[in-house]
């Protein structure tokens, strides 16, 4: 146990060096670091508790995930009945149903089949147990009802919570902030922590908007005057402009070219009035249905819409066949941004509701730093003493030890761009105990073999070897419930989770290989004729 070839030794300096060297610099000023490689300027990114930021709880809208797929149903079963050609009357929407009436002298019987293929299994685990996504019943007078499982709620709404995440995580990272927190939070729930950002306002705003654009025909032949008292013609729709005043607008429900065509968005001015404007650039379907369009209404206006509010509806002076244009609605250099912002992350699903948010002050974040260097001290320097005071020498291998164990950890922390929190900090200071408990697993042996009458050396080889499983079974046990933890866990328990099991990895490498490293060589210097123990 105590012997180890020189490459075997070069090997555990050279890996302890490495893996210490990256946590430089997160002790050094940022200014002195940008100058290194990329590679080189990885860091522990302190979180919420620490630096300061915004906290935000955003909720899915359930009711409007619920609209929205009545809203869907209703124009399936439209879609599908006039596919077969069968008349209906009172295609109409009640609470979690779609009903239809059949007329009479049509195929009733048709069209229930027809309505049926509507109603799809379920996916996933919900799919063995025949769970469908819409319950079709039929009654008298040639009544069709389809109705929205309960389950396929639930899933429509897990899948835009995910869905959700995606768009939040690219419009965050937009604002070029560091690290942010994304994370589920239940079944309908979004949680947000963006690190020191001190002013969530702009924040909210983009995370509020559901940044759903369409682009559709503004309709001349009816007048919006009357549409505004309430004679809204069955396809159009009756809405505002973005910028004050507001201004009622007459547009077709009818949705020529959506967002979702979009592939870039990027904010910058009109060369002709300098004013901030939105470029954007379609993909190939948009860019020949946008032409389609254009090249079919020249002279007639067309509505730019975003989340049911008119930005601008220019007239369409000519066709437009590049697949590219230009959004200008009055827009400052900051709303021409956000909205570039918007739309290159795409749309989301369902509306989000703010339920809980709050801001932690740098100040703080500041105190929970220096509260926290005070415990890590204290701590490191009463185990310290007692190592020193209670094996001497040993006592003093195992120090060094600890200290590199600690620099170990911070450099897998920067090497995963982990964020480190107050929790976290604990985790640190609980794998110092752990690694200085396997230190004095091993002396304790070494003691009991002295005693035993062995030589010193085959002593401390023997404590080395004989500690190995008892050291391997404690720390395997931590580390399967710090896995735990961080699997069942969120936020705060997480980032303890993590740094303890970071530090119970490099504690069985330093207290197996780099204390023992420490000691071979010290024996094979000294030729010891008794243990300093």
């Amino acid at each position: 146990m105590l012997y180890f070839t020189r490459w075997k030794a070069l090997a555990i300096v050279l890996t302890a060096l490495f893996i210490c060297l990256f946590a430089v610099p997160n002790f050094l000023p940022e200014k002195m670091v940008a100058s290194w490689p990329k590679w080189a300027q990885r860091h522990v990114v302190l979180g919420l508790d620490l630096q300061g930021g915004s906290h935000i709880l955003l909720e899915v809208d359930t009711k409007a995930v619920r609209k929205e797929m009545l809203e869907t149903l209703r124009d399936d079963m439209r879609r599908v009945l006039r596919e077969a050609r069968i008349g209906y009357t009172g295609l109409v929407v009640r609470g979690s149903s779609a009903e239809v009436r059949i007329r009479e002298g049509a195929n009733a019987d048709q069209a229930l089949e027809k309505l049926r293929t509507l109603s799809q299994p379920l996916g996933g685990i919900l799919s063995a147990t025949g769970q469908r996504s819409l319950d079709v019943t039929s009654e008298a007078g040639g009544l069709i009802r389809l109705t929205l499982s309960e389950p396929a709620i639930v899933e429509r709404v897990r899948q835009s919570v995910d869905q959700s995440i995606q768009i939040i995580e690219r419009r965050v990272n937009e604002l070029g902030t560091v690290e942010p927190l994304i994370e589920r939070e239940g079944t309908d729930r979004i949680l947000v922590q963006v690190p020191g950002l001190q002013d969530p306002t702009r924040l909210k705003q983009l995370l509020g908007k559901t940044a759903k654009l369409d682009f559709r025909m503004v309709d001349t032949g009816n007048s919006v005057e009357q549409a505004t008292q309430g004679q809204v013609p069955l396809d159009d729709d009756v809405l505002y402009s973005s910028s004050q005043p507001k201004t009622p607008y007459l547009v077709e429900k009818r949705v020529l070219v959506s967002g979702a065509d979009l592939t870039d968005a990027q904010p910058g001015f009109d060369q002709r009035t300098s004013e901030p404007i939105v470029s954007f650039r379609f993909n190939t379907s948009g860019a020949r249905k946008f032409a389609e369009v254009t090249q079919q209404n020249v002279g007639k206006p067309f509505a730019i819409v975003l989340d049911n509010e008119v930005i601008s509806a220019p007239v369409i002076r000519e066709p437009i066949l590049g697949g590219s244009g230009q959004i200008s609605g009055s827009f400052t250099v900051q709303s021409a941004n956000d909205l570039a912002i918007l739309l290159r992350a795409g749309a989301l699903p369902a509306p989000l509701t703010i339920i809980e948010e709050r801001t932690v002050g740098p100040g703080l974040g500041a105190d929970s730093i220096a509260k926290g260097k005070i415990s890590s001290y204290v701590g490191a320097a009463m185990v310290i003493i007692f190592m020193l005071a209670t094996y001497g020498l040993f006592g003093l291998f195992a120090n060094i030890a600890v200290a590199i164990n600690v620099a170990m950890i911070f450099g897998v922390l920067s090497m995963l761009d982990a964020t480190l929190t107050l929790p976290g900090i604990a985790g640190i200071v609980l794998t110092v105990g752990i690694a200085v408990d396997s230190n004095v697993l091993i002396y304790e042996r070494i003691r009991e073999e002295v005693r035993g009458g062995r030589t010193p050396i085959n002593a401390i080889d023997a404590g080395f070897s004989r500690a190995l499983a008892t050291i391997l079974d404690s720390n395997i046990t931590t580390f399967i419930a710090a896995a735990m933890l961080f699997y069942i866990g969120t936020g705060p328990v997480r980032g303890f989770a993590v740094t303890l099991g970071i530090g119970i990895i490099t504690t069985v490498f330093t207290a197996f290989t780099l204390t023992r490293l420490i000691v071979a060589s010290w024996v094979r210097w000294r030729r010891p004729q008794r243990v300093p123990i």
